[in-house]
């Protein structure tokens, strides 16, 4: 083989519109690549920072304090950082702005969260579609080249009287060149663009877990609170007035009344049963209430306080 047919040879001396064809699939290839390198890394930044902004936020940290570290870091958070600190900042301004019913500050605390949430999956999302099209339109535009490769081939062959092999062969390898260009730009879009989009759900389904976690961790603590303010609000109940009656001289002797020892009435059980009623209101109180002490703890955010979870390793030592 004498090189007449190597690759270079046929692609510069294809006809001008193949050449065109080949230029655009070329451009078509850079492109996917540059979007598959960026979004590789995009995906990978974006579940490591996943990955330690739930360990930090399980591990008991106070809520306001990871708030702060969030601020200080506006401008670099992503991710769960993002729905947490737009959640948590919404949560805190519908308090402070006044008695609010329990509903509505959920409803606006979980919409703010969800805005963020869709932002963040615009970003994650931007330049598939590039990616789609590519993997689209690249054998077609390929094929393209190939059949107006292969047309004129035949039309200039039209005016030779004894075609042979090597006059036809160039023409429609020139024109074929096209269509491997196409399949070559269009089989790594594709491919990526089905591998990122499943990252792109996995993301997106950690990050509505992460809503409804937090959501219900922000719920309780809001019933938690509105139940102490209810209970310091609510007013002492006056005692009922005793009638002016002198009970020292309830029984009669031979001689006339005898004093008794006087008996408080300021508790319904007596002086007897007053300390122990005391004591039983104080072992049924909820806040004076002690955990076993053999069972696991976990600390979860400061909002929660600690967090019971099941250790079966401790139900199996027991």
């Amino acid at each position: 083989m004498d090189g007449q047919l190597s690759i270079t040879h046929l692609i510069l001396n294809a006809s001008t519109l193949v050449q065109v064809v080949m230029l655009f699939l070329l451009g078509l290839s850079v492109a996917s690549w540059t979007i598959i390198v960026s979004r590789s890394s995009a995906y990978k930044n974006a579940r490591i920072k996943a990955d330690e902004f739930e360990e930090k936020f399980w591990s008991g940290i106070d809520l306001n304090n990871l708030y702060q570290e969030c601020v200080k870091r506006q401008q670099e958070l992503i991710g769960l950082e993002v729905i947490y600190t737009a959640g948590f900042k919404e949560f805190v301004r519908l308090i402070n702005s006044g008695p609010a019913d329990q509903e509505v500050v959920m409803d606006g605390t979980y919409r703010q969260m969800k805005v963020s949430q869709s932002r963040e999956m615009e970003n994650l999302e931007s330049h598939l579609a590039t990616l789609a099209t590519v993997g689209s339109i690249s054998p077609y535009i390929g094929l393209f080249g190939t059949v107006w490769g292969i047309m004129h081939a035949f039309i200039a062959l039209a005016a030779v009287k004894n075609a042979t092999l090597s006059m036809v062969a160039p023409p429609i390898a020139e024109a074929l060149i096209a269509t491997a260009m196409g399949l070559f730009a269009a089989i790594p879009a594709v491919m990526f663009y089905n591998r990122f989009v499943t990252k792109v759900e996995v993301l997106e389904n950690r990050y509505i877990n992460f809503m409804d976690e937090f959501a219900t961790i922000l719920n309780r603590r809001l019933v938690r609170v509105r139940s102490e303010m209810q209970q310091k609000q609510e007013p002492v109940a006056p005692q009922p007035q005793q009638a002016p009656v002198d009970h020292n001289y309830n029984r009669q002797s031979a001689t006339g009344y005898v004093r008794e020892a006087p008996k408080s009435y300021n508790h319904p059980l007596g002086e007897d049963h007053q300390a122990a009623f005391a004591r039983s209101r104080l072992n049924r109180n909820p806040i004076h209430t002690q955990a076993p002490t053999g069972a696991p703890h976990y600390q979860t955010p400061g909002a929660e306080g600690e967090r019971m979870r099941f250790n079966p390793q401790n139900h199996m030592e027991h």
